[in-house]
């Protein structure tokens, strides 16, 4: 199976060892382009949106690549409009949403507890309380999660359907009602193979449930 990996240069390299992991071919995709040649597409965490996506005036957004911005929209809009399944990782998750008609909130106010430190290169863990979906079939009702983040879905895009949320109340995990979309705020590429980690979950099973949704063996 062949899955494009849309930008996110920084760190991309965990990204493509978790899809081989799993089974997958992974295609970097730096341009928009015909997506015949793909059976899925994965967007992986990164920097802050443009808030003008979603609407709103720039109050805590930081590091914006709107080139980026565009190249992963664009993509997005493409695998939707063919109905081809889409993981979308921490910035995906959210970009997913916003793709979708939903907003963000630029700042949480718990952010001490899911960003990391300045200058660490530490994830924080929390728990996570799945409300159905994917994730409770894989991980049960109440699970640990890495964190890396300061942003966070506000208002869900059409469609979406949050079913996991952290202990204080930030939705980790959306579905789609109908097509086959998945989305984290965490990062399993960071729990899984080689980054197996024991003070959370094994990622390596959303991996390779993604790679069912592209008709792979799981």
């Amino acid at each position: 199976m062949k899955i494009a990996v849309a930008g996110g240069r920084a760190g991309r390299q965990n990204y493509f060892d978790a899809l081989t992991g799993a089974g997958a071919e992974a295609v970097p995709v730096e341009h928009d382009r015909d997506i015949s040649a793909y059976d899925g597409l994965l967007l992986p965490g990164g920097a802050d949106l443009d808030p003008a996506w979603y609407g709103q005036a720039n109050t805590a957004s930081v590091a914006i690549d709107r080139e980026l911005d565009e190249l992963q929209f664009a993509l997005a809009k493409r695998f939707i409009a063919a109905g081809k399944p889409i993981l979308g990782i921490c910035r995906g998750h959210q970009l997913l949403n916003v793709c979708l008609g939903g907003t963000l909130i630029q700042h949480i106010a718990s952010a001490g507890r899911h960003a990391r430190e300045p200058g660490s290169d530490e994830d924080k863990v929390h728990d996570a309380l799945a409300r159905g979906g994917i994730l409770r079939e894989l991980y049960g009702e109440c699970f640990a999660v890495n964190s890396s983040h300061h942003q966070a879905v506000d208002r869900p895009g059409e469609g979406m359907i949050m079913t996991l949320v952290s202990d204080d109340g930030i939705t980790e995990a959306t579905e789609h009602d109908t097509l086959p979309i998945l989305t984290v705020q965490f990062h399993p590429e960071r729990m899984s193979f080689a980054h197996k980690r024991p003070d959370t979950v094994d990622g390596e099973l959303i991996f390779r449930r993604f790679m069912r949704m592209t008709g792979g063996k799981e």
